[in-house]
């Protein structure tokens, strides 16, 4: 059952400018990377922010879809319809596997204790530091799999993908780009474009299994919060895109790393019982 208390964070106190600065920060962060930062906001809103980690996943939820919703339009944009259309298949075989993914990752992540997904989650925070450091430190190629492999390596991926990122409260760019590209031999800008397309759909399931759970009320009941914050990461990651390649990979991803690592620390030691 959820509460009163379970709907506000620990500390309603933070100012109106902490939420949009803290926002702001995070969407430099992941601008500078080409990414929407919200690996980076999840660890803030539990441990800064004091929500339960269900009520933060949900929260991270709709502040990335805000964010995905704004950066599509610009994202298709740069890349021409004719181009994503040649992958449209590509797409297809990744919403397979991970709109049945969003939906299981929210049905998990309902059923855990707080503390429980507390753990989970740190350890997904490790696998994005991983995996942040390996797509920007290396250079992918394709692996060239035959047909039919491919396409079930692709709903296997695209469902990993799903869990995760509804798990997270993430749009899972950073999963699905680097995914796209190993598979299927897509350029990195175009992978990018195709990810939006995978991103919005996913989170839209794992947003609809959400909202039958109690848990989803948190929304409402901090709507200027989460539009103060989303504001934020939005301003934030425009301005990280136009940083963009000023810090060199090299400095920039170890520290990134380094501040999914700590805050994974945290997370894992913060346990927020449930009523």
């Amino acid at each position: 059952m959820v509460t009163d208390k379970d709907l506000a964070p620990a500390h309603p106190t933070h100012s109106t400018a902490l939420a949009f600065g803290a926002g702001a920060a995070i969407g430099v962060l992941g601008g500078m990377i080409g990414l929407g930062g919200a690996e980076f906001r999840l660890p803030l809103l539990i441990s800064l922010f004091g929500f339960a980690a269900l009520s933060a996943v949900i929260l991270n939820k709709a502040m990335s879809l805000v964010v995905v919703i704004t950066a599509l339009p610009a994202r298709l944009a740069a890349v021409s319809f004719t181009d994503l259309g040649a992958h449209w298949t590509v797409a297809i075989n990744l919403l397979a596997g991970s709109l049945l993914g969003a939906w299981v990752g929210a049905s998990w992540a309902v059923r855990m204790r707080s503390a429980t997904l507390c753990k989970v989650l740190a350890l997904l925070m490790v696998g994005m530091a991983a995996a942040l450091v390996l797509t920007h430190t290396t250079s992918l190629g394709s692996l060239a799999l035959p047909g039919a492999v491919q396409a079930a390596a692709g709903v296997a991926a695209g469902f990993g993908i799903g869990v995760v990122a509804a798990i997270m409260g993430v749009a899972g760019g950073e999963l699905l780009i680097p995914t796209i590209v190993l598979l299927y031999g897509v350029d990195i800008k175009i992978a990018g474009s195709l990810s939006l397309l995978v991103s919005l759909p996913t989170m839209l399931v794992a947003f609809a299994r959400y909202s039958r759970d109690g848990s989803f009320a948190v929304l409402g009941a901090n709507l200027r919060f989460t539009a103060l914050m989303a504001a934020g990461s939005i301003i934030g990651a425009l301005l990280g895109g136009l940083l963009l390649g000023v810090i060199p990979d090299v400095a920039l991803i170890p520290v990134l790393a380094i501040i999914l690592l700590i805050s994974a620390v945290k997370v894992a030691r913060h346990a927020t019982p449930t009523a």
